[in-house]
């Protein structure tokens, strides 16, 4: 099983899209000072590279070793391995002092987080009244009208069965997630808001991001393989379809973003 999981976090590296500039400028002009950001489940890092261009100090967590191996190593980022859960003691230990951080970002994790004690450390940690959440994921990947025709009923019936109960959110995009903090400046409610990021890929990286699935992974653990050998002729036949071997592969990206206020 670990195996399995390594393999993922390979994939994870490899095969997951960048987010655009345009999201942390939108992110990083809601908040006043950027001293200290907090990356959570930050994985390979990548979010946490792009604050890092951003803000003076990224402090990157994961629950993941073996994800933060593959994270970009940057002086003003420091990677922290933390347990699923942490006492306020550990958060301070681990993390930061109390109302210290400018922004805690989640990138496609959100719905991963048991998210009452989350929020309890997040309003602790940051800033008041101006520190802000930011917290965005990305639903499935758009190629074209063939590719997405194969990959749309992959994705609704053989790897659904495979999902934890939380990436409902991601297919809900956060719309319906509980949120308790105020609109930033500028705006009158915490979102959704919309953007949208690019990947180049070629078949292998495409299929390497649909591997990097935990949908996937859990499937191969319990013996089946989702991207059967006849699947994956479908996305082949698919994909030359246009004599193309790259496509330009877009992820919509839904942000949920608010100000922890005075508490």
């Amino acid at each position: 099983m670990a195996e399995l999981f390594i393999k993922q976090a390979e994939n994870y590296a490899e095969g997951r899209p960048y987010y655009p500039q345009e999201l942390f400028q939108f992110i990083a002009s809601k908040t006043p000072s950027q001293d200290l950001a907090w990356d959570v489940g930050t994985g390979s890092g990548q979010a946490a590279q792009s604050l890092a261009g951003m803000y003076e100090n990224v402090i990157a967590t994961d629950t993941s070793p073996k994800q933060l191996s593959f994270a970009p190593r940057l002086p003003n980022i420091k990677y922290q391995h933390t347990p699923p859960t942490m006492s306020i003691a550990e958060l301070e230990h681990n993390v930061a002092p109390e109302s210290s951080v400018d922004v805690v970002t989640i990138a496609q994790a959100f719905h991963w987080l048991d998210l009452p004690n989350f929020y309890e450390q997040v309003k602790w940690v940051l800033k008041k009244p101006h520190g802000i959440i930011a917290a965005w994921c990305y639903t499935v990947p758009e190629v074209n009208d063939s590719v997405d025709s194969v990959f749309q009923p992959y994705y609704k019936f053989i790897v659904d069965p495979y999902w934890e109960p939380g990436r409902k959110l991601v297919d809900d995009k956060y719309r319906s997630v509980h949120f308790p903090f105020e609109p930033v400046d500028g705006v009158d409610h915490t979102g959704p808001f919309q953007f949208v990021t690019e990947k180049l890929m070629d078949l292998d990286l495409y299929l390497t991001y649909l591997r990097s699935w935990s949908s996937y992974q859990t499937a191969k653990e319990k013996g089946f393989e989702l991207l059967s050998d006849d699947l994956i002729e479908k996305f082949k036949r698919a994909w030359t379809e246009d004599g193309q071997d790259q496509k330009v592969v877009k992820f919509p990206i839904y942000l949920r973003i608010g100000r922890v206020g005075d508490i």
